[in-house]
């Protein structure tokens, strides 16, 4: 299927791998000229590299810490007419309730919230006056499914659906749509450390835990990159254009509930 985006421009927050990598690689696949994200210029640089030879495509680099305001700015400045914007963030570190002090939730809105936002914030104005644009939030199956040990992340990235949700019936008169991608147990380096936190927590093999996590998912595996990224490439095409202000689960069909 031709999705109609070829000659568009993205930038993909938090890009140089896992789930952000993903968006970049099926975008850049498409045709689009994508602007990759990270914190660290060597990174950046190679992961640019890569994404370029795997799609054959335009990718450029783009060092920032988006969780700044010079870094947001650096990142707009790179691509100031983005057609498209991923959001994405590493999560907060699981834990306990009774652990998490203020500073922690600051940092925790900061990331997961307030850069998504901000970013959001910067770019619609010239997605709506263009009459397209794209806005696809990665955010956390918690966000319907919360568990006690990622309370940090289900509370700054509900707060970001929210905000989302109150503006996407505004814009998708001109042809901006917002939408949240919920994943859940995506074969990422991610899932790696949550891996190894299980083994350690339960005292067996990386193997034994690596099972009983893929056990908790309905598929009975892990979901795999190019199945997500993909998923965010479709929400970015012409054709979804009647797609605004969903949640949608990419979780191996895990979640219980109706809505």
């Amino acid at each position: 299927m031709d999705l109609h985006i070829a000659g568009r421009k993205a930038i993909v927050c938090a890009s140089t791998r896992g789930l952000g990598r993903a968006c970049a690689l099926s975008l850049a696949k498409e045709g689009v000229a994508v602007f990759v994200n990270g914190r660290h210029d060597d990174t950046v640089r190679a992961a640019a590299e890569e994404l370029s030879r795997e799609s054959g495509g335009t990718v450029t680099g783009v060092a920032a810490d988006i969780t700044t305001e010079a870094g947001r700015t650096a990142l707009v400045a790179a691509c100031p007419e983005a057609d498209i914007l991923v959001n994405n963030n590493e999560g907060p570190v699981p834990g306990k309730f009774e652990d998490w002090a203020r500073e922690d939730y600051l940092r925790a809105f900061e990331s997961n919230m307030l850069a998504p936002v901000l970013l959001i914030r910067a770019l619609l104005p010239g997605m709506r006056a263009r009459k397209f644009g794209r806005i696809v939030n990665i955010t956390s199956a918690m966000v319907k499914s919360p568990n006690p040990h990622q309370g940090l992340s289900t509370a700054a990235r509900t707060a970001l659906t929210a905000v989302c949700k109150a503006i996407s019936r505004e814009v998708v008169i001109d042809n901006v749509t917002i939408n949240n991608l919920l994943p859940e147990r995506i074969d990422t380096g991610r899932q790696v450390y949550l891996t190894e936190r299980q083994a350690k927590i339960d005292g067996t093999s990386f193997e034994v835990a690596r099972q009983k996590l893929a056990d908790t998912i309905a598929a009975k595996r892990f979901g795999r990159t190019e199945e997500f990224g993909d998923l965010c490439a479709y929400l970015c095409s012409v054709q979804a254009s009647f797609v605004c202000g969903q949640n949608i689960q990419i979780d191996g069909g895990s979640y219980r509930g109706l809505m």
